[in-house]
């Protein structure tokens, strides 16, 4: 959810993306580049993102990663998703147990 999310606003390539995620979680996340590959390869075979390989400079090439119509799709549906167990989890969290002895 959280990596379609910044594709949301442009190509990115997979570096940047760690990056980003931990900064804008304020440090609490933080993904590796060995697992945010595997995720980024099931995404692209599911058809939610697309890869480019760009010339960065003369040598340099990266592969920047695109967010395609069915992925950001599979966005909608997952901040849905997450929304919904959030509330479950706050209805759960506010209960006052001492009455409910069940």
């Amino acid at each position: 959810m959280i990596v379609l999310h910044f594709l949301t606003s442009g190509d990115r390539y997979g570096f940047e993306l760690t990056q980003l995620i931990e900064k804008h979680s304020g440090g609490v996340l933080k993904l590796t580049l060995g697992s945010l590959y595997p995720l980024l390869y099931r995404l692209e075979e599911k058809g939610f993102v697309s890869e480019e390989e760009r010339l960065i400079k003369s040598r340099l090439k990266r592969i920047y990663y695109h967010l395609e119509e069915k992925g950001a799709q599979r966005l909608k549906e997952l901040v849905k998703e997450y929304e919904e167990t959030h509330k479950g989890i706050r209805r759960i969290l506010s209960t006052d147990l001492s009455l409910n002895r069940d």
